[in-house]
């Protein structure tokens, strides 16, 4: 045999044996080349409570520790622990990993092992079946068979494939929910604080107008305050009550969700709160590449394992027109008893190779093949549309910072101004020079702008995590195993 005929015999082998994968093969998408998300610089925020700078990298994982709260701290680890959405999708994760295992099933030799008894009777004007002129007779078998698949054009190779492909789009789903739990913790747990402060101040606003109303009744009394005056203050007061109920229904809410993120039901107790003056606003804000932050945030990473997916369906789609090759053997034993049935007299055994070409299906088959190429075209966008999104995520988070530390920076002006004027107003007051109801709209004046000011202060905070979870929330990127092949 010449050296070149054996190529060609080897190279006849490894098609049969492995062929190729049609279709297309699998790329991630080329990084974006944009160095920034808007047009806005990077400068320092500063604002009253510490300024901000930006740090290039990656959010560091466990963001949150930066916050300096152990509440926070411990509200977090429990929603971990008991959140039943992040349940729900770790389950998810783990159906779609044993899904994966099965399917690569496909790739081996399938083996089967039968054992069969009967009770029979032939017709006695026929031959009888066994090798005696017995018509009532037993038989027993027990047969071994394989089967395999010649995967010559990758029709099994994409199967596995996109099951693989499926499975990571679910890690990084999963990854994505854990994410999102995270931030939403946070947000949740300053949102209460921020409610029980504002009705705290509330109260106290309510109380002074209260107050005041009771001043000038007492002044109406004694014909130095006009009935006008009285009502006015009325109509002020039960405004100012008005604004209590919202705020404690807003509570109430904040609470109820802390409570659902954490696993527990609204009637049961819920851990310590946060309280504000304890937390540390986070100084080194990250800031990635717009090319590195496509691989760091789940969603971007599972919207391309869905273009994987689709990817590996048009191969399957183009594999399912082409001729398909199995081989299949059997060998075992027939006998009126147990006892003999593996002598070589009752043995039997079969080899055999087949190959089916679908011919007419109704154009079924081409039209499922256009179908998977428009599910890659729509997985496509879907992917250029998450990256954008995510973009203009960090972009409006990035605008967020910058408002912030400017309202952060108003409000407390607005404050130290109302403050000042509560000053003036009690020492004009002590000196005769105006009516203690100056004081107390003073005073009105400054727990409103205390209120605003807590509000400006909890949204700084809130967009901080926010980036964290625009830029990936400093998340491991999973890395599926490849365990060794499993078996039946």
């Amino acid at each position: 045999m010449t050296i070149h005929l054996r190529s060609r015999l080897c190279a006849a082998t490894a098609l049969l044996l492995g062929g190729c994968a049609v279709g297309p093969n699998f790329h991630a998408p080329a990084a974006p080349t944009q160095t920034a998300y808007d047009r806005e610089g990077t400068a320092a925020m500063a604002a009253p409570g510490g300024t901000q700078q930006w740090v290039a990298g990656a959010p560091q994982d466990m963001w949150w520790h930066a916050y300096g709260s152990a509440q926070l701290d411990t509200l977090i680890d429990e929603a971990l622990k008991a959140n039943t959405d992040l349940a729900a999708a770790q389950a998810a994760l783990k159906i779609a990993r044993e899904s994966w295992l099965a399917t690569r099933g496909i790739l081996v030799p399938q083996v089967d092992a039968g054992l069969g008894t009967s009770r029979n009777k032939s017709s006695q004007y026929l031959s009888p079946v066994l090798n005696s002129t017995t018509f009532n007779y037993g038989l027993q078998t027990a047969q071994v068979s394989v089967g395999y698949s010649l995967d010559v054009f990758g029709l099994n190779r994409r199967t596995v494939e996109q099951a693989h492909a499926q499975y990571d789009m679910q890690a990084f789903q999963t990854e994505a929910a854990r994410i999102s739990l995270i931030n939403n913790v946070a947000a949740a747990a300053f949102l209460e604080a921020s409610l029980r402060t504002q009705l705290a101040a509330q109260d106290r606003m309510i109380a002074i107008a209260s107050e005041t109303l009771d001043i000038l009744k007492r002044q109406q009394d004694q014909g130095q305050a006009a009935g006008a005056d009285v009502l006015a203050q009325e109509a002020a007061l039960a405004q100012t009550e008005a604004g209590l109920a919202p705020l404690r229904r807003a509570h109430a809410q904040a609470r109820d969700l802390i409570a659902y993120l954490t696993g527990r039901s609204a009637a049961n107790a819920l851990p310590d709160t946060i309280d504000l003056d304890t937390v540390t606003l986070p100084k080194d804000l990250p800031l990635s590449l717009p090319s590195e932050l496509v691989r760091q945030r789940p969603d971007i990473r599972a919207a391309e394992a869905n273009l994987h997916v689709a990817s590996a369906g048009v191969g399957i789609a183009i594999a399912n027109r082409l001729p398909q090759l199995t081989l299949s053997a059997g060998a075992g034993g027939s006998s009126g008893g147990w006892s003999d049935i593996l002598s070589a007299a009752n043995s039997f055994w079969s080899v055999g190779a087949g190959i089916t070409q679908p011919i007419f299906a109704g154009g079924a088959l081409l039209h499922k093949q256009r179908a998977a190429r428009a599910a890659y075209e729509q997985a496509d966008a879907q992917y250029r549309s998450t990256v954008l999104a995510a973009f203009q995520n960090v972009a409006d988070t990035l605008a967020a910072l910058r408002t912030d530390a400017e309202a952060l920076r108003a409000e407390t002006k607005a404050r130290d101004t109302a403050k000042a004027s509560l000053t003036v107003a009690r020492r004009q007051f002590e000196q005769g020079q105006t009516p203690f109801a100056s004081v107390l709209t003073a005073e009105t004046a400054l727990r409103q702008a205390e209120q605003a000011l807590v509000q400006a202060q909890v949204a700084r905070l809130t967009d901080t995590a926010a980036l964290f979870e625009a830029l990936g929330g400093g998340w491991q990127p999973p890395q599926p195993s490849h365990p060794p092949m499993p078996k039946r």
